[in-house]
């Protein structure tokens, strides 16, 4: 292997032990150590942090678990176990917040909040357009800027590159081609695929800049827009456009996420109780208070109607409700659909 090859290689290695929040590893600790531990809840809190999202897929798909291409953290965790996602986490170095760790100063913290925003902007695009395979979406939101992370090992002045904010992120990304003869939609792709995550993932990072990006490439791009925009950094508005149109997703719908994020859509729950569900478990509820039947709400939801089912159980144990009819008539009563 040539200096050039072991240069990257040695990059590559780095971003295969990046580390997690130690928030993050304590809350995945303490939930699967209690007996009948909610795959729902185990979902959104991988789902919260980067690390732990990229540790959790590769270990369901190389070993950690039955190997198979699975392209989304709801399966990773159902094929992992509780048990197997504590240790895969527990494996991880951690950070603290407002605290640098090692030679990865503060970046971390920085990356896993941009991917985490970037994961909910791209689901509200999902969910008010058309954009199927909603679980494959989040993990590739969730990951879309891995490449970010080898480059910045590979070169050091990488990261005044990455803070030209004067520059929109395909203006930044096309500077990286000229400037470094490869971009970090192309490295990501290859680590991810190095990590053995399935190409539909892979092919979704590698595209994230393309003019030509569907499906969810597509909608990973207009998230990521629509996250650089609520930060006050310039983007594309025609490039906002030609992607919505790519997802489904009509101009006012456009409008009305560029607006709202990143806020909820939802008023403000003023009185009653805290509503115990994660949002794919008030999702699952809300289809079957529409009288909609787990294989529809799959559907709507791009889950499998297994996962729907795993849902809507934890509903009726979080709740204390003896049928999907009780569960409805509560969550009603409490404001929570």
């Amino acid at each position: 292997m040539g200096k050039g090859g072991h240069r990257l290689s040695t990059a590559f290695d780095a971003v295969n032990t990046l580390p997690a929040l130690s928030e993050t590893v304590t809350r995945v600790s303490k939930l699967t150590s209690k007996e009948g531990a909610s795959e729902g809840e185990l979902v959104e809190l991988v789902e919260s942090d980067a690390a732990v999202a990229i540790a959790v897929m590769r270990a369901a798909n190389n070993g950690g678990g039955p190997r198979g291409r699975i392209s989304n953290v709801p399966d990773a965790v159902e094929a992992l176990t509780p048990a197997g996602i504590r240790a895969v986490a527990g494996q991880l170095e951690t950070y603290d917040l407002f605290q640098s760790v090692g030679n990865w100063e503060r970046l971390p913290e920085r990356f896993r909040r941009h991917a985490v925003a970037t994961r909910h902007a791209s689901e509200r695009v999902a969910e008010l357009g058309d954009v199927p395979g909603r679980d494959e979406l989040a993990a590739a939101a969730l990951l879309h800027d891995i490449g970010q992370l080898v480059l910045m090992r590979l070169y050091p002045g990488y990261d005044e590159l990455l803070a030209d904010r004067a520059l929109t992120p395909e203006e930044r990304t096309q500077r990286e081609r000229r400037e470094l003869g490869i971009d970090h939609t192309l490295v990501g792709g290859v680590l991810a695929r190095r990590w053995g995550l399935p190409s539909v993932i892979a092919s979704a990072i590698e595209r994230h800049h393309s003019d030509e990006a569907t499906g969810l490439a597509a909608a990973v791009r207009l998230g990521d827009m629509v996250v650089h925009h609520s930060q006050g950094e310039l983007v594309s508005g025609e490039a906002m456009a030609a992607m919505a149109e790519a997802s489904d997703l009509a101009p006012d719908r456009l409008k009305q996420i560029v607006y709202e994020f990143p806020h909820a859509a939802a008023p403000r729950q003023r009185r009653g109780e805290p509503c115990p569900l994660s949002k794919r478990e008030v999702d699952a509820l809300r289809g079957l208070a529409e009288g909609k039947v787990y294989k529809e709400i799959a559907a709507e939801m791009g889950l499998s109607a297994s996962t729907v089912r795993t849902h809507l159980h934890n509903v009726y144990r979080k709740i204390g409700a003896a049928d999907r009819a009780q569960a409805v008539l509560v969550a009603r009563e409490r404001g929570w659909i």
